[in-house]
């Protein structure tokens, strides 16, 4: 088991534009797996894009876990090919943006194009929380954080109120 460190706000490279996956070969199966690892550890996340582990390569590793069982799904390559037109407005938090929670406005529904890690290709209409959870992941995919859709003034909140936990959990930790 590899868990990956998990990057956070300020880190610039959580603002990269990730690269495609060329290859579908061991190395990327291994990513897969740790990526997956680091997703369980966290505790708390429902899904995890490469750029959050210092990846810069567009994979996506999502565990709604559906009536408490595992059910994991990877996108490689993942591309929204339509959006609905019918929004909603959902609470939404981020590993790379640690407790915090702000109400982000989505698609209600996305059809998706993407390839499995075996590099079979995938496409099909999702809805509900897996909707939400998707269009979080590829902004990842492109750097944008779900901060990024809120008014200026809610993300100068969210970096101050980092600021006072860094400072917390460094006191914290000094002790």
């Amino acid at each position: 088991m590899t868990v990956l460190r998990i990057l956070t706000i300020p880190d610039p490279r959580l603002k990269h534009k990730s690269i495609e996956v060329e290859n579908f070969d061991l190395d990327l199966q291994e990513i897969v797996k740790n990526m997956y690892d680091t997703l369980y550890a966290s505790g708390n996340g429902i899904g995890l894009a490469a750029p959050q582990v210092g990846i810069k390569k567009r994979i996506i590793v999502i565990d709604l876990k559906v009536d408490g069982k595992s059910d994991p799904i990877t996108f490689i390559n993942p591309e929204v090919i339509k959006f609905s037109e019918e929004k909603f407005i959902n609470e939404e938090g981020c590993l790379s943006v640690p407790e915090y929670y702000a109400e982000v406005e989505r698609s209600k529904e996305v059809e998706v194009k993407w390839f499995d890690e075996n590099g079979k290709r995938k496409k099909k209409i999702i809805k509900g929380l897996l909707s939400i959870c998707i269009q979080h992941e590829i902004d990842h995919l492109n750097g944008t954080l779900f901060i990024d859709h809120l008014s200026k003034l809610k993300r100068k909140l969210v970096f101050e109120k980092l600021k006072k936990i860094k400072k917390k959990n460094e006191r914290q930790s000094k002790n």
